[in-house]
């Protein structure tokens, strides 16, 4: 066995392979090395949110339709994705990466980041430790969740690295190695790279890995158009970037509507709905907002928009009255697909000074009550008015990118 060189990394990421499913196939043991595919709802002809490596190996891919996964892999078998289970999952995953190493980061439902320090950074035992790893994730949780592992000098360099092999790959990237080891990518393979992005290097004449890893950083930054693209650039090349904290701006849910719920008068419940669950996160997370938006996306592919700043609350009660005014000026499609709202402007409660020329009624402990009383007894124990006519699991409590909800939310 060859030698390995005296390389350092600081970062070691770790990527759940093909995360829903697997968790579909940890709760059903008998599904193991089946192909599956998981829907984003129970309903006819429904999108796969994942599929499984089995399925993947037929073409089964996010996005694809029932009908056509059918098509594909004859015999897949179909779950709807489990919100709450799959968080639950991601905790103990959480717990056995902790006996092998702390979890520095999370940055999603199925993807991690560590920290490496003193002889940690060596590479043979960086190595060591994403084996180790591996290891825990599968004894302790389940054999059926598989993680690739990433190491590198940054944390896009790790990232990369643990993007080269899946299932259960272990990788490494560093200085040394570049550009070759990552030259057979595409463009927009790169972490960070969207299709627009793709776009825009390929009209500033990089058609390759290998030709933006060799720009100049001030040139990235023109093309990217701000600091972004410099600081791309950097840590790609394993150089160490600090990238400031991003602070939390909005609080926002959306749901696509089906059934009863795909009418105007559905379409208002729902967003309702999803403004109520919003208005039970501002309390919980300690923020006030301070601006209101409300979007209908409709069947003809038009959308319509509402928005407006209000006075900074987290009162529901001002927050539905608020929602029903920007209603009654919606010019609504007979045809709604979907609807969003979004809470802006967030502020810290603890920075909100009492208005004077605010009614003197005050509902906030009534909030807070019900919320109370939602979480000791279940969901929609008290409720703001009428439900919309569709019950669809886990309205507002959904995972998505760079947000894992709490257990709260699932209750509410």
């Amino acid at each position: 066995m060859s030698q390995l060189p005296p390389l350092r990394v600081s970062t070691l990421f770790f990527d759940m392979n093909s995360y829903y499913a697997s968790v579909a196939q940890a709760e059903e043991p008998a599904l193991m090395g089946r192909p599956v595919g998981v829907l984003t709802t129970d309903a006819p002809n429904a999108a796969c949110i994942a599929a499984s490596v089995e399925a993947k190996r037929h073409g089964v891919r996010m996005g694809t339709r029932q009908d056509e996964a059918r098509r594909l892999c004859p015999g897949i078998v179909f779950r709807p994705v489990k919100h709450d289970i799959c968080v639950d999952y991601h905790h103990a995953i959480l717990q056995a990466v902790e006996t092998v190493i702390p979890v520095h980061r999370v940055w999603s439902i199925d993807e991690c980041s560590c920290l490496l320090t003193g002889s940690e950074q060596e590479l043979s035992r960086a190595l060591e430790i994403g084996r180790d790893l591996q290891h825990a994730v599968l004894t302790q949780v389940s054999p059926a969740l598989r993680c690739s592992v990433g190491l590198g000098p940054t944390r896009l360099l790790a990232k990369v690295a643990a993007e080269l092999e899946k299932p259960m790959g272990l990788h490494w990237l560093t200085p040394e190695v570049l550009p070759d080891r990552i030259a057979h990518l595409a463009l927009d393979d790169l972490p960070g790279v969207s299709w627009r992005m793709k776009a825009r290097l390929e009209a500033a004449g990089i058609p390759d890995v290998v030709t933006l890893y060799r720009i100049a950083p001030k040139r990235a930054r023109a093309i990217w158009g701000n600091v972004a693209g410099e600081r791309f650039i950097r840590e790609l090349r394993g150089e160490t970037v600090v990238w400031p904290e991003t602070k939390r701006g909005m609080i926002g849910h959306g749901q696509v509507l089906t059934g009863p719920n795909a009418t105007p008068e559905g379409a208002r419940l729902v967003t309702r709905r999803l403004l109520i669950k919003a208005a039970s996160r501002l309390r919980r997370e300690g923020f006030c907002a301070r601006s209101l938006s409300v979007s209908v996306k409709c069947k003809s592919g038009s959308r319509q928009r509402r928005d407006g700043t209000i006075r900074a609350t987290q009162d529901t009660f001002f927050l539905l009255d608020v929602l029903a005014g920007y209603w009654a000026e919606l010019l609504l499609c007979p045809r709604p697909k979907a609807v969003s709202v979004m809470l802006g402007g967030l502020i810290s409660q603890a920075r909100v000074m009492d208005d004077l020329f605010a009614p003197s009624e005050d509902r906030a402990p009534l909030c807070l009550a019900i919320d109370r009383l939602n979480q000791r007894f279940g969901q929609d124990t008290v409720r703001y008015g009428l439900l919309p006519p569709h019950h669809v699991p886990y309205t507002g409590a959904k995972i998505a990118f760079g947000r894992i909800p709490l257990a709260e939310d699932f209750r509410e």
